[in-house]
């Protein structure tokens, strides 16, 4: 495989993030082939014994298995990375795979971690059940009350972990604050940025150190393949992630890694445009729900901050109506909009969290969350604005509003 100018850093360091998605992370073989070739081995021949033993040892450049490395999964890395403006990246087997890795590579029993109230279900139950199991002790605060962080840092806290926007509440955290704080008291933060991505949003240029995505979403986008990334500094990723990832093995396969390769090269495209159907369309039904959560509508808490840290508001967001039932009753009136518990994706798929994404939190727990049964959070995709609203007034007038 030759290594073209989409991986000198010399040279894309230069390139604007649109041209880093498409020609980022590039690698040719001696064929010169324009679209990145797909690498299916689990492993490799060697020349020589003394070859590899050299690549063993590090000493010699090259592929030894594919637990550890795959031209394909290297060639979305390196992108990844780029686009993120972080020094080094690791793709994973999922979304959660990400979040799992980022955090457990690092903690120990004795450490202790600061969250994010607001967050997906399965990350909040990594925080409530799977550290406390490794005694490493977890406070969850209002992420958006800078001052809960201060007071939440002990002794032996060692981790920040947050998504902004949250999911499904659309909490923003003010990054500059937060990461700034982090780094004043020597705590790592990690940043799911998987609702907005490198697209809209880069949170190292916030001070943030370590950024986890669910690539299945809008890196995808279109609903295709699970993975995941974890991205950082050339330190972190080399001695403190890699040893744990090398030997737990939460691998993203290259066909994964392949065709999340090819949805980069649409992201700002499609991130942009969903965005403004998503602010289309919250404007469109504002004032008719009891409230919404848009953190592009001015009627967000956070609209100002949002749009300080963000290029656009992103697809998603999430509205409240009156009880499980209403909710229920919108999406069985839905004739466009699909019902699905994905995001990201290029069609529009609405959800109810309290009975799909955090179903398994229980009441007292959503509430805490700030997940009413009435929430609905809805992925607003590339479809015609005006077929979108029509279905959704459709929907609204079918439930009574």
């Amino acid at each position: 495989m030759k290594k073209t100018t989409g991986t000198d850093r010399s040279i894309t360091r230069n390139w604007r993030p649109a041209t880093q998605a498409v020609r980022g992370g590039t690698w040719r073989s001696e064929h010169g082939e324009t679209s990145e070739a797909l690498f299916l081995t689990s492993g490799y021949t060697f020349h020589t014994a003394g070859e590899v033993a050299a690549r063993f040892a590090g000493e010699a450049e090259g592929m030894t298995y594919s637990r550890l490395q795959n031209p394909t999964v290297a060639m979305l890395e390196e992108r990844i990375a780029l686009l993120e403006g972080a020094e080094a990246c690791r793709a994973q087997a999922s979304g959660m795979a990400a979040m799992t890795t980022a955090l457990l590579c690092q903690l120990q029993t004795g450490d202790h971690v600061v969250a994010a109230r607001a967050a997906f279900g399965s990350c909040r139950w990594l925080v409530d059940n799977l550290l406390p199991k490794f005694g490493i002790e977890t406070t969850v605060i209002d992420s958006a009350v800078n001052e809960e962080w201060d007071a939440a840092i002990r002794p032996n806290t060692k981790v920040f972990f947050f998504e902004s926007p949250a999911n499904p509440t659309l909490d923003i955290v003010d990054l500059e604050c937060v990461c700034g704080l982090a780094k004043s008291r020597g705590i790592t933060t990690v940043v799911d940025n998987a609702f907005a991505t490198a697209a809209l949003q880069r949170p190292i240029e916030f001070g943030a150190d370590v950024i986890a995505y669910s690539a299945t979403k809008l890196m995808d986008g279109q609903g295709r393949v699970l993975a995941g990334a974890v991205c950082g500094s050339q330190e972190f990723i080399d001695e403190v992630l890699l040893p744990f990832q090398r030997n737990t093995g939460p691998n993203i396969a290259p066909f994964n890694a392949w065709v999340v390769h090819k949805g980069l090269e649409t992201l700002s495209l499609r991130a942009h445009k969903q965005s403004e159907n998503s602010l289309e369309l919250g404007k469109f039904i504002e004032g008719r729900v009891p409230r919404i959560l848009h953190p592009g509508l001015e009627s967000h808490p956070r609209h100002a901050l949002a749009m300080k840290q963000m290029d656009a508001c992103g697809p998603i967001f999430s509205f409240i109506v009156d009880g499980r039932e209403q909710a229920h009753a919108i999406l069985d009136a839905l004739e466009l909009i699909d019902i699905s518990n994905n995001i990201g994706d290029a069609r529009s798929l609405m959800c109810h969290p309290a009975s799909t994404t955090h179903a398994n939190m229980g009441p007292e727990a959503r509430e805490e969350m700030g997940i009413p049964e009435g929430m609905l959070r809805i992925n607003v995709g590339l479809e015609d604005i005006e077929d979108l609203k029509e279905d959704m007034d459709r929907a609204l007038k079918a439930a009574g509003l």
